[in-house]
C-alpha cells in the first residue's frame, strides 16, 4: 500500500469511540478540521504526555474549528480509564484490529528491547474540512508536537 501524501483524501473510517458511539471521519466533513493522532498505548509515559498536551490546548484547537481524535489499539475500557485519569476532553477511538492504523500506514513492526512486535508508530494527521490530508507528522516526538500542530492549523486552516 502506498504511503499517504499531503494533499490526498484522508481514508474514511468508522471506529468505536470513548463516548460509546461509532465515530466516522466523514462525520466532520464540511464542518471541522480533524487532528487524527495515533499513539502506541494508553497510560504509557509518552502517550500520557502527548494526550495531556492536546488536553491543555484543546480549547485553542476548538476555537479553530478543529476536533482532536486519538487512536490506539487499546479497547474502550482502557480508553475510559485513561480519559478519567487525565481529564481528556476529546474522543479516543479504539482500533483493536489495527484496520485504521494500517490504512494510515502507522502500524509497523517495532523493535522493543530486542523483541520485534507490531504496534503503532506515533503519528499525527491534520485533515482539513474537505477531508484532505493537510499535514502529516510521522515518528512524532512528543516534546513540542502539539504546539507545532496548533501553529500549522492556525497558519493554514483558519
Amino acid at each position: 500500500m502506498d504511503m499517504l501524501q499531503e494533499g490526498d483524501m484522508a481514508p474514511d473510517f468508522t471506529l468505536p469511540a470513548s463516548n460509546g458511539e461509532q465515530v466516522s471521519l466523514s462525520d466532520f466533513r464540511g464542518k471541522k478540521n480533524v487532528i487524527l493522532y495515533f499513539y502506541p498505548k494508553d497510560n504509557t509515559p509518552g502517550c500520557t504526555a502527548e494526550a495531556c498536551d492536546f488536553r491543555d490546548r484543546a480549547g485553542d484547537f476548538s476555537e479553530l474549528d478543529t476536533v482532536i481524535l486519538g487512536v490506539s489499539l487499546d479497547d474502550l475500557q482502557s480508553h475510559e480509564k485513561f480519559i478519567r485519569k487525565y481529564n481528556l476532553p476529546f474522543l479516543l477511538l479504539s482500533d483493536t484490529e489495527a484496520e485504521v492504523s494500517k490504512k494510515y500506514g502507522v502500524y509497523k513492526e517495532k523493535n522493543m528491547f530486542g523483541k520485534k512486535k507490531w504496534g503503532i508508530e506515533r503519528s499525527t494527521f491534520i485533515i482539513d474540512k474537505e477531508g484532505r490530508l493537510a499535514k502529516i507528522y510521522r515518528k512524532v516526538k512528543v516534546d513540542g508536537h502539539v504546539e507545532d500542530a496548533l501553529a500549522f492549523v492556525k497558519e493554514h486552516l483558519s
